[in-house]
């Protein structure tokens, strides 16, 4: 499939958190339902509107605007000061919760981000839905709402976002501009400021639509390279890609949010092969093999467990890491009903650093019955190594779902996976050779 993405807003965050810690804390106003803004000094009342309440909004009170304009619009109105500590503190809840459903994710501010949705899209009957259950899910755990933009293309998933609120879901596909994206005002578009608005208006360019058919060569004798950039955004054109840290410090590693509890070990090693290839895939990208494993699950009662080991010799191999993660989880798992699974990879070494090596790692004699000098592996670990490099430059040159494993798309895994997806996979590794 093509890629997924999704942009995730919170509501007014600064208001929203405000004002649920205030409840929190005993009061029984909710800054939500009324009036009210965040921002500057209320004793001085200077300053600017950081964020603002719906009914706020319906005073014509806007982001970024001097809190005199505010207080002139409605002399009612109430401020709060902001409290970044809380902020950063609710940000990271947020994270650590999305976290959960895609480890995929850019954080772009304090109260939004980016998510790659296409690892995780065999998990959900369609994005939509996987963005609603993200998005009762904030509400639910945290108190706050969240709006979610869909596309297949980073800029128009953040327009998407930034369409009716609150808590709610859009899509914005590159197909979609036309009907969606074009009929807009030319300042609604991304990174279209005040400024650029003018220098359009003056060219008779009002709407997005306008600015999507005007001739480019115009538009950046006028707006130089900005211009380009919003002429670009105007037609979809955006080819930047959700940028994760691939490669921490501590290890590599995925986990997802089950759409449905798993409450058999088939159904739970099946999504941890899909976890493996990922997360072995990254560990090839990024030039690094894993020397411990370890595979987490958070019960349907929120409990937590999680099981690790030491591997004889680094790897990166697919197969490997899923028997492992499999290993461990048959070890940990008490017959709960599983929500969120996960592997992770750590004690890294760099690709082609020494390595102490096991017994089936020695080299190979001839046939003298000498030893020949040159270290290989064993047949089964080399044949495996060229699997996961076919699939790797099929994926890369074709897209993720260019390949698939075969027990990822059956409702039950075979009995034997790997041998099944060692002969579907043949082929494929014929042709690179």
């Amino acid at each position: 499939m093509d890629r997924i993405i999704f942009h995730i807003d919170v509501n007014s965050a600064y208001l929203s958190w405000t004002a649920l810690e205030k409840l929190h804390n005993g009061c029984d106003l909710d800054l939500r339902t009324i009036p009210a803004i965040i921002g500057g000094d209320m004793a001085k009342r200077h300053g600017v509107v950081l964020a603002k309440s719906i009914p706020a909004k319906a005073y014509g009170i806007v982001t970024g605007e001097p809190i005199v304009n505010a207080l002139r619009k409605c002399p009612s109105l109430t401020l709060e000061p902001p409290d970044h500590t809380l902020y950063d503190r609710r940000s990271r809840e947020l994270m650590t919760l999305l976290s959960d459903f895609c480890p995929d994710i850019e954080q772009v501010s304090v109260d939004e981000c980016y998510m790659d949705y296409t690892p995780i899209h065999r998990q959900y009957a369609s994005p939509e839905e996987a963005a609603h259950l993200i998005k009762d899910r904030v509400q639910a755990k945290l108190g706050f709402t969240v709006n979610i933009g869909i596309s297949d293309r980073k800029v128009l998933a953040k327009m998407a976002s930034d369409f009716r609120k609150p808590n709610l879901v859009h899509t914005l596909y590159a197909h979609e501009i036309q009907s969606k994206l074009w009929p807009l005002p030319v300042s609604s578009l991304f990174m279209c400021g005040h400024s650029s608005v003018e220098t359009l208006h003056k060219l008779e360019i009002m709407t997005i639509g306008d600015l999507a058919r005007a001739d480019r060569s115009v538009i950046s004798a006028h707006l130089k390279s900005h211009g380009i950039l919003l002429w670009e955004y105007a037609n979809g054109i955006d080819a930047s890609e959700v940028t994760t840290q691939q490669a921490e410090a501590k290890g590599i590693g995925n986990s997802t949010t089950l759409s449905q509890d798993a409450a058999d070990k088939e159904t739970a090693h099946r999504v941890l092969l899909s976890l493996a290839e990922s997360v072995a895939g990254r560990l090839r990208r990024s030039s690094q093999a894993a020397g411990m494993i370890s595979t987490e699950i958070k019960y349907n009662t929120f409990k937590k467990v999680s099981h690790q080991t030491t591997l004889l010799t680094p790897t990166s191999q697919t197969d490997l890491i899923y028997q492992t993660a499999c290993s461990l989880f048959d070890e940990i798992w008490d017959g709960t009903p599983v929500r969120l699974l996960g592997i992770r990879s750590s004690k890294l070494t760099a690709e082609g650093e020494p390595v102490q090596l096991s017994l089936f790692d020695l080299p190979a004699p001839t046939s003298s019955g000498a030893v020949s000098g040159r270290t290989i592996a064993p047949p089964s670990s080399h044949r495996r190594e060229q699997l996961d490099q076919a699939l790797d430059a099929i994926r890369k040159r074709y897209g993720a779902d260019a390949i698939v494993r075969g027990s990822l798309l059956s409702g039950r895994p075979p009995k034997d996976a790997r041998k099944t997806d060692r002969a579907s996979f043949q082929d494929s590794l014929h042709e690179l050779e």
